[in-house]
């Protein structure tokens, strides 16, 4: 494999991000009665994305040594990585026909659950960040590859497992090929009823968010519980007018995924039931590949704090039409380092 050689502190602690929470809490008691349903379905759902080549992949990153900055360092083995996708089309997740209308990824995060530490990471993916595209055209032909803004990989699809296994791809490449175990894709439609099961999520606002056709208002820097029609707005809205809206956008994703997991913790706490009512309301709304019985056993009980928080580095340029972000390569290098490998130390200091 060949690899060209910010945190920030917060007093939170204890967080589930957003999907994985209420993926795992919420199916506890679907998974006492119906294991090995669940077991079936998740080996089903791995026959959709034919050529899988994980092991293989594992395999290459886990190969040899990688020195950097004076040291040397080494795949880490003990991680299981997700990907996790806002899918921006409106309705429930229903399959197209293989085309161009599959929804972009307007949201794209990397869940990176380690098993040692029982921590959990998120690394942030910009949805204009520039990358190998396969695309096809309005009624499904092969079009090849070309570089364009990495959310739209998912509208080049069915608008299911086809759209999700091809992001998954896309993002793999982007890190250079790195191996993701499985994915989640939820329909953006599914955050206010999300919001509104647990009485609306408290934020400060980052930025103004003014759509008054739905009746939304917020401004930067007041501090308001968002009803599930501010929420939607507040993680979907954004001036396409205005250079670099995308990532201004992020940041409030980033903000409501930590907000909202810390409060639908205590929301839920001591009562399955209500998890499981929650996922029930969303259910239509998510396409996985994940082993839910798996997830739940591996990660229910990890930590995740905003130190683990990362963003993939880069900048935001004018495109000839839209916004394009550029990864910063060395950057990247870096997080992937600091997040994907571990040192090796002698056997004398270990």
């Amino acid at each position: 494999m060949r690899m060209e050689a910010s945190r920030r502190k917060n007093d939170k602690q204890n967080r589930i991000p957003l999907l994985i929470l209420i993926v795992l809490l919420a199916v506890v008691l679907i998974t006492v009665v119906v294991v090995a349903i669940q077991k079936n379905r998740a080996s089903a759902q791995g026959q959709v994305t034919e050529g899988n080549t994980q092991d293989d992949q594992t395999e290459k990153w886990q190969e040899g040594i990688v020195s950097y900055n004076g040291k040397e360092y080494r795949f880490n083995s003990d991680l299981h990585i997700y990907l996790l996708m806002g899918i921006d089309k409106e309705g429930k997740a229903e399959p197209v026909e293989v085309g161009n209308e599959g929804g972009q990824a307007d949201a794209l995060f990397l869940l990176v659950a380690n098993s040692h530490d029982k921590t959990i990471s998120i690394v942030s993916i910009n949805r204009n960040s520039m990358t190998s595209v396969h695309m096809c055209g309005q009624f499904g032909d092969d079009l090849g590859t070309a570089e364009r803004q990495i959310c739209l990989q998912h509208a080049y699809g069915d608008g299911m497992h086809l759209s999700c296994s091809r992001t998954q791809e896309a993002v793999s490449h982007l890190f250079y090929e790195l191996p993701i175990d499985g994915y989640v894709s939820f329909r953006l439609d599914a955050v206010p009823i999300m919001n509104d099961a647990i009485g609306g999520t408290r934020v400060t606002v980052l930025q103004d968010v003014s759509y008054p056709e739905a009746g939304v208002d917020l401004k930067e820097g007041e501090t308001v519980q968002l009803n599930g029609t501010e929420a939607y707005w507040y993680v979907r809205g954004r001036d396409t007018d205005i250079f670099n809206s995308a990532t201004d956008r992020l940041r409030r994703q980033e903000q409501f995924i930590t907000e909202f997991s810390d409060q639908f913790k205590d929301a839920v706490a001591g009562d399955v039931s209500k998890a499981l009512e929650v996922y029930d309301s969303i259910s239509d709304y998510l396409v996985t590949n994940v082993d839910y019985v798996e997830l739940i056993s591996e990660l229910i009980f990890y930590d995740y704090d905003d130190s683990r928080l990362y963003t993939v580095p880069g900048e935001m340029t004018h495109g000839e039409f839209h916004d394009e972000y550029y990864v910063d390569e060395d950057a990247l290098y870096d997080l992937i380092i600091r997040v994907f490998y571990e040192e090796v130390k002698d056997t004398e200091d270990e």
